[in-house]
């Protein structure tokens, strides 16, 4: 989805008001609603039960109405920051309003593509800091339309001579298709001519979405780890499930430093030997029922909690991804279920204001139970699959044991995060992938 669509620049302003309420009815004014004291109330009421603050200076107050258009958006800028009740946000600078039909399948889709946009704080700071407001509109449209850069044939000698050697291996080497670590250079990037030969994607966190342009694809890596093959990986994992790429591809991999602005190497990966054989079949890459963008998204959580962890120490936990009623005769209850009850897209993990809540359940012992649509079924569940045979590499534990095990006994992909070391794994069929 184009999110730019949405996006109007009569909706997009500064917004005068210093409390949450105005500045909600000042966006609310630029939209094209009957019922906007209605809206206002449901809005207030939503926010003192659970806060829309995403972090990074951004309020993202969202709600389903009854109206024919599938989304109404409406962006403001705040210089003073914001009151809500007797709290003062001095933080925030930017509210995004978010209006979705009730009959809109793509809801939680939106607000994940929003909160990756959001985790860009340089792009956020520039955002912001536009000197005129006629700037300020250009540069949101921009950034919420999703124009990431694609490689400069103008950039320095050396760039395009390391360009010219990777076309070259490309060539020689029988490659299917040329990555392109677009996190490299600080602006835009357009390979469209220099790589028209071959079908290129473009790896970067600025984007929002999968998307295609004829032989060109942008896919969308949030990833907090600055391992190189630690993101090559990832992006083959989302390339694989969305279709982009079979196993038996040859890939160049072309990229540097991010921000570098400077390439510096050169690989070349074959998909099969490098995912070692745990996608070998075209048609097997997901379980029956699982979304691309809900693996994706754990992927994402797995690597914060690995990286980020908890006072700065990686979080040991488990994840389960697949048909909920295949998994329940292997689940039991250690403790009560904190999701139960909750309406289903307030436990998607889709939805990015869950990111907090299962960042803050995963010191419970025990696993995390997601169904392929992305609705959070329980925390704190004992797996049980011990009858599997297993054969694990020396110094992993039970929870990479019971990972193993619970991806034999069902259709279903189970992540793991080491406590220990942070390392990131992902189980398929009995075989396991390190992702960092």
């Amino acid at each position: 989805m184009h999110l730019d669509r949405y996006i109007s620049k009569s909706r997009i302003l500064d917004i005068q008001s210093n409390t949450f309420e105005g500045a909600l009815m000042e966006l609310l004014q630029t939209c094209p609603l009957q019922n906007k004291q209605e809206v206002l109330k449901g809005l207030v009421e939503q926010e003192a039960t659970m806060t829309s603050y995403l972090g990074n200076g951004v309020l993202l107050p969202h709600m389903r109405i009854q109206m024919n258009r599938p989304y109404v958006f409406a962006i403001g800028r705040c210089r003073l920051g914001l009151k809500n009740g007797g709290d003062t946000h001095d933080e925030v600078r930017l509210i995004f309003l978010i209006l979705a039909s009730e009959n809109e399948d793509s809801y939680l889709n939106v607000l994940a593509s929003l909160a990756r946009i959001f985790q860009n704080e340089k792009l956020l700071e520039e955002v912001i800091a536009s000197e005129t407001l006629d700037i300020f509109k250009q540069r949101v449209v921009i950034a919420f339309g999703g124009d990431t850069a694609l490689i400069d044939s103008k950039g320095n000698r050396f760039n395009q001579q390391l360009l010219r050697a990777a076309i070259k291996i490309a060539k020689q080497g029988k490659c299917d298709s040329i990555f392109v670590f677009a996190d490299t250079f600080s602006g835009a990037v357009d390979c469209g001519p220099a790589l028209k030969d071959f079908k290129t994607i473009l790896v970067t966190q600025r984007a929002t979405e999968v998307s295609v342009s004829g032989k060109h694809y942008i896919v969308p890596v949030r990833l907090f780890s600055h391992n190189r093959l630690s993101q090559l990986r990832s992006a083959i994992v989302i390339c694989l499930t969305h279709g982009i790429l079979s196993p038996d591809e040859r890939l160049c991999c072309l990229g540097g430093i991010p921000h570098s602005n400077q390439f510096d190497s050169v690989v070349v990966i074959e998909v099969e030997k490098e995912m070692q054989s745990v996608f070998n079949n075209p048609k097997d890459i997901l379980p029956d029922g699982v979304k691309p963008e809900v693996l994706e998204r754990l992927l994402a959580i797995a690597t914060e909690l690995a990286v980020e962890g908890r006072e700065g120490r990686p979080v040991g936990c488990l994840f389960v991804l697949g048909d909920v009623q295949r998994l329940k005769p292997f689940i039991k209850p250690l403790v009560l279920n904190p999701f139960y009850g909750y309406k289903a897209e307030e436990r998607n993990v889709l939805n990015p204001f869950m990111d907090e809540t299962i960042k803050e359940f995963s010191s419970i012992d025990g696993a995390f139970v997601i169904g392929g649509d992305g609705l959070l079924e329980s925390a704190g569940s004992m797996i049980y699959a011990s009858d599997m045979k297993q054969h694990l590499p020396s110094g992993l534990g039970t929870r990479h044991a019971t990972a193993l095990g619970i991806s034999m006994a069902v259709d279903c992909v189970a992540i793991t995060v080491s406590a220990s070391t942070g390392q990131v794994t992902l189980f398929r069929r009995g075989q396991m992938l390190p992702l960092i």
